[in-house]
């Protein structure tokens, strides 16, 4: 009977130093082969330094297409490529990017999933947003093993939080004890393998870099009115599965939580943009009211006086909403101004 030997990690913001923790935990002699995916720049320099470092005795090498998986390795995702497993082998994938990014932990997570299903344990780290969520409900429906740093430890929480609500986790581990939790698991035999969804399948080929339109995509998800925050194309929801989550017709993906931050940037812009544009004109209409008064021509002057009057209001009012925005969750203005309960 097969064991688990396949150990999937990911993580963002605040996730070197339980990676660096986890790694050292790890024996010399681990029957699984590891491989790690962190949000990391394109050109991002050092990280396989440091993992390097940290694992001390394991073997560390950068992805590269077409390497065979052997046990006691570890394989960090390269920048700008998806680090995904297929046939036995890594494939480095140039599909869209996902939650943002590339590499992004969902697909790595897909990928072992649907290749190697109860033999995977899936690992989520300190990071923002929830990118990793969805591939960890993967795992959890092709009969693998999850795993989050225990968020209460970790400095972003946010990513072992919206694992923990998206799929049955069987453990959240302190970071000092996932290398001797993982030391154990991988030891123990697998269970039995679970028919892949087909979905999940689909969407390995999309991150591998295969053909995606609107066909492809009505397989597995259905159009919303919504735009993507990557290329602004319609956006379809994901049918199945969590979190909430979009894919447009390139292939881009996105949680409805990643969805809603990049928003929340555009909204600031446009009103900071309709802001400007109004005290623009109220200055204008001011200086024709002025000039109307000058020449004698009443009329003309107290309707652009009234226009200006008009303008600043409407002016106020967007004014207020950018405040209202720029204010932590849960708070709110009340009518005097003060910051209420």
């Amino acid at each position: 009977m097969s064991h688990r030997d396949i150990i999937v990690i990911g993580g963002s913001s605040g996730a070197t130093a339980p990676l660096r923790t986890l790694l050292g935990g790890l024996p010399t002699d681990l029957p699984a082969a590891v491989f790690i995916v962190l949000h990391i720049p394109a050109r991002s320099i050092g990280v396989l330094a440091s993992v390097a470092a940290a694992a001390g005795h394991l073997p560390v090498e950068s992805a590269a297409d077409g390497l065979p998986i052997r046990p006691g390795h570890v394989y960090l995702g390269v920048p700008d490529h998806h680090l995904l497993l297929i046939d036995g082998r890594i494939r480095l994938g140039r599909g869209p990017r996902e939650n943002m990014a590339r590499p992004a932990i969902d697909p790595l997570f897909r990928s072992a999933a649907a290749a190697y299903g109860p033999r995977v344990i899936g690992v989520v780290l300190s990071g923002f947003l929830n990118d990793g969520a969805a591939g960890l409900d993967a795992i959890k429906r092709c009969g693998g093993v999850a795993l989050v740093q225990d968020p209460t430890e970790a400095i972003a929480d946010e990513m072992p939080r919206s694992a923990l609500s998206a799929a049955t986790v069987d453990l959240a581990v302190p970071s000092a004890r996932l290398g001797d939790v993982l030391s154990d698991l991988v030891r123990e035999p697998a269970g039995a393998r679970v028919p892949v969804p087909p979905e999940i399948r689909l969407e390995v080929d999309i991150a591998a870099g295969e053909r995606v339109d609107s066909e492809v995509l009505r397989r597995l998800a259905e159009p919303v009115a919504l735009t993507c925050p990557h290329c602004q194309g319609v956006l379809s929801r994901v049918r199945g599965g969590k979190p909430l989550r979009f894919r447009c017709q390139v292939g881009h993906a996105v949680t409805a939580d990643i969805a809603a931050k990049e928003q929340e940037g555009a909204v600031d812009e446009a009103l900071r943009v309709a802001l400007r544009i109004i005290e623009e004109r109220a200055e204008l209409v001011s200086r024709m009211a002025e000039e109307g008064r000058e020449a004698g021509r009443t009329g003309v002057a107290e309707l652009y006086g009234a226009r200006a009057i008009e303008y600043r209001q409407y002016a106020d009012t967007i004014r207020r909403a950018v405040l209202l925005s720029m204010n932590p969750a849960g708070s709110r203005v009340d009518e005097g101004g003060q910051d209420g309960p």
